[in-house]
């Protein structure tokens, strides 16, 4: 919705703008440059993708916030990709793209973005892009008193108590620090919040406790960001 777009301009969020997934995936070879065969849609479905790609772009282009336009997530019905990410960017030459968030990499776009879960970790570098961490974290905690699904609940590792979750945040931003020195530019947490069956949100589902010691997050994070500076 355009409120949310407002507050992110407001506070200063930046936004990195994904199309939503659709279609099956090609092989996904997250671990190194991609070598197989890009997903072949029908014409269709490659003209329904290319359309509503065009009216998203065209909708959000006036919101500040959105700083990355990603045209695909996870190898999810990736396809084209030097062509789809080469018109985004004519398109929009004021924002970077994304080519693919942690799926089939190209040396396309202006930046490489690495998926790894839990924990942060750098399989490969571009010298001439941005290489980022997409997503990391998944730090999980079923709070039984906050939770849209009281027996089926998921993260990528769980614990059961604020200070563990916060102690486990602070473990990987800690590692983060390190891979900063060797090249990383931006890291994505996973997640703000609680997302149905997933518990790994630094607040819950119903956004009324957040679940980490907010000034040992905000500390660290701020040590990340004054590497960054420097």
């Amino acid at each position: 919705p355009a409120r949310w777009y407002t507050h992110c301009d407001r506070h200063g969020i930046i936004v990195w703008q994904d199309m939503p997934s659709g279609d099956r995936s090609p092989e996904w070879q997250m671990h190194q440059y991609y070598t197989g065969v890009e997903r072949m849609r029908t014409p269709e479905s490659e003209a329904n993708f290319r359309k509503e790609w065009k009216e998203i772009i065209d909708y959000l282009y006036s919101y500040p916030s959105i700083g990355v336009w990603v045209p695909f997530n996870e190898a999810w019905g990736q396809f084209k990709t030097n062509e789809i990410t080469e018109w985004t960017k004519q398109y929009d030459p004021s924002r970077l793209v994304n080519p693919a968030s942690g799926g089939n990499h190209y040396t396309i776009g202006d930046m490489l973005d690495l998926h790894n879960y839990p924990n942060p970790r750098m399989y490969l570098y571009d010298a001439q892009r941005a290489t980022v961490l997409g997503e990391y974290g998944g730090i999980g905690w079923a709070n039984k008193e906050h939770l849209w699904e009281p027996n089926r609940n998921w993260g990528y590792v769980q614990f059961n108590s604020s200070s563990e979750v916060t102690d486990e945040y602070v473990k990987y931003a800690e590692q983060l620090k390190q891979l900063i020195r060797q090249g990383f530019s931006a890291a994505v947490y996973t997640q703000t919040t609680d997302v149905e069956i997933e518990v790994n949100g630094l607040m819950t589902y119903d956004r009324k406790l957040v679940k980490v010691d907010e000034a040992r997050v905000k500390k660290v994070n701020q040590e990340i960001c004054n590497i960054l500076k420097d």
